[in-house]
């Protein structure tokens, strides 16, 4: 769908299902000034979105078939901390966008010197590392991206995805959840499946300064239906956690991590994150596969780099390699 597919309209009579009772055709026709054909129609365009079921009963009316919490600007903004705040100059709440990443590339300036956020209910073009498509369900993932301004150079931006690894899985830890671990150089994954992924996306001067645009996507409740899109294992957190956080909650809570580990970037470095990476690295001494094009070169993974690098023992000796793709089960 469109990027401007749903209109405001459309998403205002969603907010008002959004509890997952039901709401008369009347009533909802006398809320919105229109007929009560008219709320048919737009409740059958919400129903093309994935996620998105809505039920009509004669004589009761409408109603999703489960309660969304949908994201709130104000109770996002609410979990950043407030010696934060200032840093973060604008965050856009959007129904449905292309991609995240790609709405603050085309809305910031490279200049910009403080933070803008970007988060979506579904991405209609998701993007995951090597152009993979990352797969959306209407309010049932949090979709987020953070663009920032670095004073450094694009090499010492080489490691931010791994402090971004790391901000991410201890907001996980926060929110209850255990036995997840991080995959180089940007995967969160539990027993081996996929919970969530990172893409950071670098652009400005060789020597500084640079923008940095991260985009964060986890999977909170995914419906099995959509497991036949995703060409990986996976997992959510509804399947790891009896009662997990809400999306409100988690979106927040990610935003704020983001954000202090920018500036603890911008201050130190890959360095402070280092020793944290080693405390969720799930898959260190295993043997394991780096994808790099057409090539593939197989050893035994024994840790990262200063730089963030990866670091395998091969035939050919010990070696760092700063970009490619693990892979496990000969699928990355």
């Amino acid at each position: 769908m469109a990027e401007s597919a749903m209109n405001d309209v459309e998403y205002a009579l969603l907010l008002s299902l959004a509890d997952g009772s039901f709401h008369s055709g009347e009533a909802l026709a006398e809320q919105f000034s229109v007929t009560r054909a008219a709320i048919w129609k737009r409740i059958q365009r919400l129903n093309a979105y994935p996620g998105i079921d809505i039920a009509s009963v004669r004589g009761k009316g409408h109603r999703l078939k489960a309660p969304l919490e949908l994201l709130s600007e104000d109770a996002i903004r609410g979990r950043i901390q407030p010696g934060l705040q200032h840093r973060l100059t604008e965050l856009k709440v959007l129904p449905v966008v292309s991609s995240t990443n790609a709405f603050l590339a085309d809305q910031c300036s490279p200049y910009l010197h403080s933070g803008q956020a970007c988060m979506a209910e579904y991405q209609s073009a998701g993007r995951g590392r090597r152009g993979r498509q990352w797969v959306s369900v209407f309010g049932s993932s949090v979709c987020l991206s953070l663009a920032w301004r670095f004073d450094l150079s694009m090499a010492d931006l080489a490691g931010l995805s791994i402090a971004v690894g790391v901000a991410v899985a201890g907001v996980l830890t926060d929110a209850g959840l255990k036995g997840h671990g991080l995959k180089w150089p940007n995967d969160i994954h539990v027993n081996g499946k996929k919970l969530a992924g990172i893409l950071v996306e670098a652009s400005g001067e060789m020597e500084g300064p640079c923008q940095a645009i991260i985009g964060v996507g986890l999977n909170v409740h995914l419906p099995a239906a959509a497991a036949g899109e995703i060409d990986q294992p996976w997992t959510d957190l509804a399947s790891c956690l009896p009662a997990p956080p809400g999306r409100n909650r988690l979106a927040g809570d990610l935003l704020d991590a983001l954000m202090q580990a920018c500036v603890r970037y911008q201050q130190r470095g890959l360095a402070p994150f280092l020793e944290t990476w080693k405390a969720y690295d799930v898959y260190i001494g295993q043997k394991v596969k780096l994808l790099m094009g057409k090539d593939t070169i197989t050893g035994i993974y024994t840790g990262l780099s200063e730089q963030g690098g990866l670091v395998l023992d091969s035939p050919g000796g010990r070696k760092t390699w700063y970009s490619g793709e693990v892979s496990l089960r000969g699928k990355a």
